[in-house]
This record gives C-alpha cells, structure tokens and sequence, in this order.
C-alpha cells in the first residue's frame, strides 16, 4: 500500500521534531471541527423546535454525543486495522469521515439529519486512538515522553480557541452580516452552513498534508534502513554469520556495527547472551492488555473524560441561560432564599444562568483555549518534570472537584467583575484538566506490555472513552433541565463535582510501576558490553 511507504528513516534517539509537527497539523483540524459546534448546538435545537424549549439543552446534548456514541462503538476496530494496514490510513479515512460529517450537519433541515451526520463523522473516525499510538511509536526515549505528549492536547488547545471562534463568529451569518448575506441567499437558508464548510475546508488542507508529508509509524511497515539501534541487541558469539530467511526483518549480524563482536545484555539482572532470545517469547506470553495497571488507567480515563466532557457541554448552556430578574447577586441571593429559607450567602440553589450572548460565549471560549494553551506549553512540562508523572496525575485528579463547584458561583459575582470571576474559575480548570490528559497517555503507554499491543490498547482507551463523552452530555443536559425547573440550575455542576470526587479516589488504585518508583524500565538501561 503507498500510503504506508515509509519515505526516510527516523533515528530514534532525536526528538521526532518534524513528523509531530506534521502529526499536528493534521490534527489540528479535529478539534476545530469537533468544538465549532458547542456555541450554536442549542440554537440550532431551538431552531429545529424539538420537544418543548426548556428540553433544548438535553436535545443538544444528544446531539453532541451522536459522534461519541458512534466513535465509542468503532473505535476497537479502527485500533485493531490500524495494526494491520498501517497508521497513515485509518488516520485520513477519520479525516474524510469528519468533513464529510460537517457538510452533513450545515445543511440539516432537521434534528434526525444532524445526528445522522455526526454519528456518521463517529463511526468513521478513529484518530484519537491512532494518533495516541502513532505518537508513541515516535517517541523512542521515556524522557521525550512528556515534552511529546504535551504536543497533540497542545494542538486540541489550539483547536479549542478557533473551534468556538468559527462556530460563534460564523453561525447565523445574516445576523451578524446582513450585507453580505442578505435574504433569501444560501447561508440565510442554512444558517449554520457557514462554519461547517469552513471547518470543512480545514480538513481537506490537513488531508492533502498528510497523504504526502506523514510518515507511516507501524513497526513493521519500516524499511530495512529505519531499523532501530536494538536491531543487532541479541547476538552472540554463536550466532551464524549466514543470513536466514527473517533478515530483512533482524539482520543477524552487521560487521559495520560499532559493537560487533561484542554481546550486548538487556535483561535487568544482566542475563547470559544464551538468554536473550527468550526474550520476543516472554513478550508474547506477557502481551494481555487486561492486566490491572491498564484496567486501572482505563477507568480513570473513563472518569476524567466523563466528567471533563460534562464541563464543556454545559460552559456554554450556562452562559447563554437567561439571568434571573434582577441581574445581580443581591437579587440571586434573595431568590435563592425565596427557594429554601436556609440559605446563606452562597447557596445550593441558584437559579438561571449569566444571560451572554453566542458571540460573547464563542469569544470566551476562545480566550479559553489561550488559557490552555500556555498551561499546556509552559506549566505541564515543568510541573512533569518536577513531581514525576505519578505525583502530578495523583494532585491534579483529587483537586478536580474543585473545578465545578467554582462555576455556579458566578451567578453571585457583581456584574464589574463577570468576566475576570469566569476566566479565573476557566484557569482552574484548565490547569487540572489540560494537565492530566497526557499524564494519562504515558501511564498507558508505560503500562502497555508489547509495541505490538499499543495500537490496540489506544483503540480500546478510545472507545472507552468515546462512551463516556456519549453518555456525558445527555446525562448533563438533563439535569440542567431538572435543576432550572426547581430553581437550581446548578444541579448539574455539582453532579459533575460527585463524579470527580469519585474520580479522586479512584486515581490511588492505580498501581505505580517500577519506573515510577524510581527503576528504570528494561528498555531504557544501558547497554553493556561484553569483550568476547
């Protein structure tokens, strides 16, 4: 297959400088295209005039989690073709899914067509796994892991700031540009047309890139001069000069090598060189991806996706809700109090949202990946550095709740300082989420047993959490409703909060590994060796 020709050789001790950035190019688009929708995705259910309007937020809701639904039930067996036929393709097959999706959405008449084009943008996308495998298998040496790592949420950050800034800027475009684009033409017809043919173009650029730039990253889809330096690690004084049948694969020896001649020992109690072609059958015997490291992982991946969605899903419902009469905190307080006689100064109940408009919102969002972007470029890397990946994914998961008991406290914030109160409580966020993430990605990485199981193992955490980015937004949406109905809209931050408590006990079943507590791995000790 062309598309898994390797073109040049990538030498695994340098930092794959170039090939990450490309990988980031293409996915860059993604995350634009997924986040565009988040500012408009309750209007356009209002505009669809599904089911009664105080229902709008579980509707949109369903609507954003028709792509996770559908991700969640393809995303093993993307993993699973991406062992077989390569990286490069299963990557731009999620690619044309997407932008085919988009089109879907801009010109819905209805609430069935939106959903059928994001399920459809699911079921034929599989690049979060893949880019997670792809990404490992790129990075050779364990302290590149968390600058590399950081590298594609960096990208999702970028995404996340010109996602919503196309979505809220473009959504409706005869209401923000009547002159341009007057009645009766095709964007006044298909208001939310615009910043979907937009994203849409974004992904065609990120395609034609990556069809003639990427590099194709499966192990056994190298040429024999990309081969690592391990290649000639299991010689010994026995081994045949004469090549056999498996060469192209293992050459059996290289005298140009600088240590032929010699026997290089990997095994961490510095086993005899007879030994050491036992070692591909221990990997094999110990190739099960159920151990309970990565079971552990997984459902703390699963816990911080569910919960993380839930804030995205509900930031921008919250912020285009009506206030409450009376638009300040002296106001909120007194109704909270009308509502339960109890209540103090911050109370349980509080009602309505902060009334801000769709471009105010898709601004604020923007802003918000700015947030995250310096968080993830500046604070993860020296903050992985200085505690170890195990202590920092530890302190930010119990500190989550926090996040989302901050929110419902704006609507007592004086209305002078609205918008510093919101990208404060944005930062705390963005600091605990943006940080775990790819903590996460190298506690599954350093828990994959095999090379050879990584691509599956992505693709499992990838449906995992897929499922729970489905299950998020309806969950979330419906209790929104409920809480507005009983004068708490509030009720959904706080659920959110229970989920992360349980997140925060969670995170210490996961066990640490050797390296972790201070070994270095197998693969990463020095050779030594042996004069013969």
């Amino acid at each position: 297959m062309s598309l898994t020709k390797q073109r040049s050789a990538h030498k695994s001790d340098d930092f794959p400088t170039v090939q990450l950035f490309l990988l980031a190019i293409v996915r860059l688009a993604e995350p634009i295209a997924l986040t565009s929708i988040y500012p408009y995705a309750w209007a356009l259910v209002k505009r669809f005039e599904v089911g009664e309007e105080q229902d709008a937020s579980f509707y949109a809701g369903l609507l954003i989690s028709a792509f996770s639904l559908a991700e969640a039930l393809m995303g093993m067996y993307w993993g699973g073709l991406s062992d077989r036929i390569g990286r490069k393709p299963v990557l731009l097959i999620g690619c044309f899914g997407t932008m085919f999706s988009m089109i879907m959405v801009g010109v819905a008449t209805n609430i069935w067509v939106a959903l059928a084009g994001r399920a459809l943008g699911g079921l034929l996308n599989g690049n979060i796994g893949v880019i997670q495998t792809m990404v490992g298998e790129l990075v050779k040496r364990p302290e590149h892991e968390p600058r590399a790592y950081s590298v594609m949420p960096f990208v999702w950050s970028i995404g996340t700031i010109l996602g919503p800034f196309v979505g809220g800027t473009f959504a409706d475009p005869h209401d923000s540009f009547p002159d341009l684009f007057p009645e009766g033409s095709l964007f006044y017809n298909y208001p939310y047309l615009l910043p979907n043919l937009i994203c849409a173009g974004l992904l065609l650029v990120s395609i034609i890139l990556g069809w003639f730039l990427l590099v194709e990253t499966h192990p056994d889809m190298q040429p024999c001069d990309a081969l690592a330096e391990d290649t000639y690690a299991y010689l010994s004084e026995e081994t045949p000069l004469l090549e056999t049948s498996d060469a192209i694969k293992r050459p059996v020896v290289d005298m140009r090598d600088d240590n032929y001649g010699t026997v290089r020992v990997h095994d961490t109690h510095m086993a005899p060189a007879s030994e050491a072609f036992d070692v591909e059958k221990d990997d094999e015997r110990s190739s099960s991806i159920s151990t309970k490291r990565i079971v552990s992982i997984m459902i703390a991946l699963c816990i911080f996706t569910y919960h993380s969605m839930t804030y995205d899903h509900l930031m921008p419902i919250f912020f285009e809700d009506d206030r409450v009469a009376g638009n300040n905190s002296t106001s909120l307080t007194a109704a909270a109090a009308a509502l339960s006689p109890s209540a103090s100064s911050f109370s349980f109940l509080v009602p309505g949202g902060l009334g801000l408009s769709v471009r105010d919102v898709g601004m604020i969002m923007a802003v918000n990946g700015g947030i995250a972007l310096f968080i993830q470029a500046v604070v993860f890397p020296l903050a992985a550095e200085r505690m170890g990946v195990y202590r920092l994914f530890i302190l930010v998961t119990v500190l989550h709740p926090v996040a989302y008991m901050l929110v419902p406290s704006l609507l007592l914030v004086p209305e002078s300082l609205l918008y510093p109160a919101i990208y404060f409580c944005l930062a705390v966020r963005n600091v605990l989420s943006i940080i775990l993430y790819p903590l996460l990605l190298i506690l599954l990485k350093e828990a994959t047993p095999t090379p050879k199981a990584l691509g599956k193992v992505n693709g499992m955490a990838a449906s995992a959490g897929a499922g729970c980015r489905m299950i998020a937004p309806p969950i979330a949406g419906w209790l929104y409703t409920s809480g507005s109905k009983v004068g708490c809209s509030a009720l959904a931050w706080y659920g959110s909060a229970v989920v992360a408590v349980v997140g925060s006990v969670q995170c210490f079943s996961v066990p640490r590994s050797k390296f972790e507590q201070g070994e270095l791995p197998t693969k990463c000790r020095k050779e030594e060796s042996i004069p013969k």
